[in-house]
């Protein structure tokens, strides 16, 4: 297991994006906080972490108008996601919500699409509706979010569902159910797992474990949280709404957790030994 973060995490393509991004859930609903949020996506920028997760659900566009601002000069410098609402991913339905995305973005192009959660359209609706997006280049990669491993398997049996790129789920130290099955079988077929709310909205760093570990290395516990779920070759995408937390949050792409940390924290957050129901926020 490893004590250390990757410096990149692969795509099936190839491709790498970087482990640690930068979340938007909830950025843009106040508008007081416009000018920080904005700073601060850009500050994370200036620091590598181009990976910018948005959807069309986050403040119904807002998120995704601020994100359009603070990128608006910077385009080429970014790995952008968004994500389509299930209630839209028919074939018509997914091409007119990823244009109303790029519209609120600025942008021609998204880098990764991502089904937000399985709906009741059928999979190979939004599937045809995927390659058609890529065939005109409004997408390069798409992928999924909130699939469990028997989404999976029904995605991956489906027409052009062995392109998917990454699934999106809820992943930290209390939410760890997906070690059991859905991350074995992501790595078998090199399908890289992205993990949002990596802190628990920032629940996990009150935990006593966690400020132990993290007064040993002279980090704050969020860092060790972040740490912990980085050493498993994950891209996390934690929020970060001020340009302090922003660097807070950089600063565990440096901290390499020890074999006795691991220990303690699996101690303290026991990982799972049977099959757990998908968790989601």
């Amino acid at each position: 297991m490893m004590t250390s973060t990757p410096d990149t995490v692969p795509l099936p393509s190839g491709e790498r994006i970087p482990p640690l991004g930068q979340g938007t859930w909830h950025i843009g609903d106040d508008p007081r906080r416009r000018a920080d949020e904005i700073a601060a996506l850009r500050h994370g920028l200036d620091l590598g972490m181009t990976l910018v997760d948005t959807a069309e659900m986050y403040g119904s566009g807002a998120s995704e108008e601020l994100v359009g601002e603070a990128i608006a000069d910077r385009r080429d410098e970014v790995f952008l996601v968004s994500k389509v609402l299930p209630g839209h991913a028919d074939r018509s339905g997914t091409i007119a919500a990823c244009e109303d995305s790029l519209r609120r973005l600025g942008t021609d192009r998204l880098d990764l699409y991502l089904l937000h959660w399985r709906g009741r359209i059928p999979l190979e609706e939004t599937l045809e509706a995927f390659a058609e997006l890529t065939d005109s280049g409004k997408i390069r990669h798409w992928g999924v979010s909130n699939f469990d491993v028997s989404d999976m398997t029904d995605l991956v049996s489906t027409p052009g569902g062995d392109g998917v790129a990454v699934d999106q789920v809820l992943y930290n130290l209390t939410r760890r159910g997906v070690e059991y099955d859905l991350m074995p079988w992501c790595h078998r077929r090199d399908i890289p797992l992205m993990a949002y709310s990596p802190i628990e909205q920032g629940r996990l760093p009150r935990s006593r474990a966690l400020g132990e570990v993290a007064r040993a290395h002279g980090a704050t516990p969020a860092q060790v949280a972040l740490a912990w779920v980085l050493r498993q070759g994950v891209a996390a995408i934690p929020k970060a709404g001020r340009v302090d937390h922003v660097e807070e949050n950089h600063a565990a792409l440096d901290l390499e957790l020890a074999p006795e940390d691991l220990d303690a924290l699996d101690r303290a957050f026991p990982p799972p030994t049977g099959p757990v129901p998908l968790e989601v926020l």
